[in-house]
C-alpha cells in the first residue's frame, strides 16, 4: 500500500515579492528616490506644521480688523504691513529688540569661548563629558523658575542687595543670557574640540606658544561655530517676551507686541510678527557664506 505525500505549496518569506520587494533595485539605482523617501515625511511634518501656519500667520497681515465688532474682515490691505514699517515707534521697539538679541548674543560669546576652551583643552578627558552635562543641566529647568529666580536676585530687597542693577534692559540681557548661554557653549566647544588633535599639535610642532596657537589658530578657525551658535541665542532673544515681562520693568520688545495685540487685533499682530521674521530672515542669509548652518 503506498502513501501519497501532499506537497504544499512553497513557504516564501515575508514581503519576498511584495511591492517593497519589487521596489528595491530601483532604489538601488536612484539614490535620489532613497533620500527623498526618507525624507519625506519629515518634510511633510514641517510643512504641516511649521510652514503652513506661518504662511496663514503672514496672509492675516495683510487682513483687517472689523472697530465695532472686533472681527477680521478678509479684505487684502497693507496697512498694517505699511504702519508697523514705517512708524517710528514700531522701529524704534524693532532696534531696541535687535540690540538686546546682539548683547546677548555678544555676551554668550564672551562667556563660552573661556567655557568652552576649558572644556575642550584643559579638563582631562574624563571629566568632559560631566561638564557637558553640567553645562545641559540648565535646559532641564522649567523656562519660567530661571526667568523668577533672576527676578528674586534682581529685586531690590533681594539676595544681592545693592548690587542689582534692577529692572530694565541690563536685567534683560543678564536673564536671556543665562537662559542662551548652553546654546553658545556647545557649537563652541565641538569646534575646539574638533581641532585638539590635528591644528594644535600642528602649531607646537611649527613653535607656537599655547596662547599664540590658540590666537593665531583656534580664533580664526572658530568662526563657523560661533555663528551656529549666535543663530539660536540672537533668534530665541529676537522672539523672547516673557523674560521682558518679568523682569524688563517697563520695557517692551517685538514679542510683547505681538503678546499684546494677539487676543484684540490679529492681523496687526501678524503684521509686527514680519518684522523679527525679516530680521531672522536676513541674518540667515549673512551667516549662510559662513558655513554655520551646516554645524547646527
Amino acid at each position: 500500500m503506498s502513501t501519497a505525500t501532499r506537497a504544499g505549496p512553497e513557504r516564501t518569506g515575508p514581503g519576498r515579492s511584495g511591492p517593497g520587494r519589487r521596489a528595491q533595485p530601483l532604489l538601488h539605482r536612484r539614490p535620489d528616490l532613497r533620500r527623498a523617501g526618507l525624507l519625506a515625511p519629515a518634510l511633510a511634518w514641517l510643512g504641516l506644521l511649521y510652514l503652513v501656519p506661518l504662511g496663514f500667520l503672514l496672509a492675516t497681515a495683510f487682513f483687517d480688523t472689523d472697530s465695532f465688532t472686533g472681527r477680521i474682515t478678509y479684505t487684502l490691505t497693507p496697512d498694517n504691513v505699511v504702519e508697523v514699517l514705517t512708524d517710528p515707534a514700531y522701529l524704534l521697539t524693532a532696534a531696541r529688540t535687535i540690540g538686546v538679541a546682539v548683547g546677548v548674543t555678544v555676551l554668550c560669546v564672551l562667556l563660552a569661548l573661556p567655557l568652552a576652551t576649558y572644556m575642550a583643552l584643559v579638563a582631562r578627558p574624563r571629566a568632559r563629558p560631566v561638564l557637558v552635562a553640567l553645562v545641559l543641566t540648565p535646559l532641564w529647568a522649567s523656562y519660567l523658575v530661571k526667568v523668577y529666580a533672576w527676578r528674586i536676585l534682581l529685586a531690590e530687597g533681594g539676595p544681592l542687595g545693592g548690587l542689582t542693577p534692577g529692572y530694565g534692559w541690563v536685567a534683560v540681557v543678564l536673564a536671556l543670557t543665562y537662559l542662551w548661554l548652553p546654546y553658545m557653549v556647545l557649537p563652541v566647544y565641538a569646534g575646539i574640540d574638533s581641532m585638539r588633535g590635528s591644528f594644535l599639535e600642528a602649531a607646537a610642532d611649527l613653535g607656537a606658544r599655547p596662547w599664540t596657537a590658540f590666537r593665531t589658530v583656534v580664533l580664526p578657525m572658530l568662526g563657523p561655530a560661533v555663528a551656529a551658535g549666535s543663530v539660536f541665542t540672537f533668534s530665541l532673544s529676537l522672539g523672547d517676551y516673557i523674560t521682558v515681562q518679568l523682569v524688563g520693568g517697563t520695557n517692551q520688545m517685538l514679542g510683547n507686541l505681538v503678546y499684546t495685540n494677539f487676543s484684540t487685533d490679529l492681523p496687526f499682530a501678524a503684521a509686527v510678527a514680519l518684522l523679527p521674521l525679516l530680521v531672522m530672515a536676513a541674518y540667515l542669509l549673512t551667516i549662510r557664506r559662513t558655513g554655520a548652518l551646516s554645524r547646527l
